[in-house]
This record gives structure tokens, sequence and C-alpha cells, in this order.
């Protein structure tokens, strides 16, 4: 009898330690890309940016847009266009040439809850420089990083820059190194993030 409640005793300790070494496992649930807890929203902006090309002072207009995953990603778009005066010969009055670009922004939100967080992005596409109605087509790839307030739950300010590399540039006397450059930017966010 003793010999039996032992075994008994011994049984039920191996089970229940058992239970408790696979019970983490058993109700945990798996992490996936889509389920119960995803969530997504998405916002559009206007994007004003400070750089130079050809040597000179440039400002550049655009927008950007995106789906917002979970808060922390954001798979979007974004393009942007010389809006001053900038000309192949340096000093030379008026604007004798046109540069614009976008593609795909892929950008990585941090701790989007907080009031000023961070993101990080990078743009991978293309654009063309312009001039007496003959085109040249580039590839862009900018990284940048920008600090993010949030103002109301639908309104964001973001501030930051970056790097411009542009490749491809070989006509007008121009080159590659006359396009790439650091820039700064502003955006305006509206949005449901």
């Amino acid at each position: 009898m003793l010999t039996t409640l032992r075994r008994t005793t011994s049984l039920a300790i191996g089970l229940a330690a058992a239970s408790l070494a696979f019970a983490p496992s058993i109700h945990a649930q798996a992490q996936t890309l889509a389920s119960d807890g995803f969530d997504s929203g998405g916002f559009g902006a206007g994007v004003v940016r400070f750089s130079g090309v050809n040597g000179q002072f440039a400002v550049f207009a655009g927008a950007r847009g995106g789906w917002i995953i979970n808060h922390t990603f954001i798979l979007g778009g974004g393009f942007y266009g010389l809006a001053n005066d900038i000309s192949v010969i340096q000093d030379a009055p008026g604007r004798d040439f046109d540069f614009g670009y976008g593609g795909l922004e892929l950008t990585y939100v941090y701790e989007s809850d907080l009031l000023i967080h961070g993101t990080f992005s990078a743009l991978i596409g293309g654009g063309s420089v312009t001039r007496l109605g003959f085109s040249d087509g580039v590839f862009v790839f900018e990284p940048s990083a920008n600090a993010v307030v949030n103002i109301t739950s639908y309104f964001r300010i973001a501030g930051g820059g970056g790097y411009r590399v542009v490749s491809g540039v070989d006509a007008f006397g121009l080159s590659n190194g006359d396009f790439s450059m650091v820039f700064g930017e502003l955006v305006l966010k509206f949005g449901s993030f």
C-alpha cells in the first residue's frame, strides 16, 4: 500500500511538473502579422525639403502617404519636385532645368504613442532631370530620420533630414554629385495613426 501511494504521489508530482513546464507553450499565442491584435491606419502629408542642387540652395515641395501597420511600419510612397530657380550655370539668373523624383518609402516608427517619437525611412525610386525639353532618367535612394510630435490624434508634425543619393546623371554638363546631397525637411501629417 505504501509503495502504491509513493508511486501515485510520484506520478502526480511528475504530471504537475510536466504540465507547468509545458504550460507557457500551451497557452502562448503564436505571433503573426495578421491576428486579432492587427491594427492599421493611413496618412497623407505635405513636405518641404531644403537641400542643394548643382552647388545652389534648393527647395523641394512634395507629398507622401502610406499604410500604417500596427503603429510601427509604414508602406508608402513619396514624390518631390524642385520648387525654386536653379540653373545649370551657377550664379546665372533664372531657372533652366527641372528635377523631380519619387518612389517607394519604407518607414519604421519608434514608440508612436509617445508625444515625441522617431521615424527611420528609406525611399527607393527614380526621377528625371529635364532641360529644354530633354530628360535624363536617374535612380534615387534616400535614407532619413525624423522626430515626430503628436499634435492631435489625427495631426502630427515631423522634422529631420537625410541624404539623397542620385545616380545616372550624365547630361547637360551635370553629374551625380550635383544632386547627391544632405537635406532637411518639415512634414505635416494628417491621418489615422
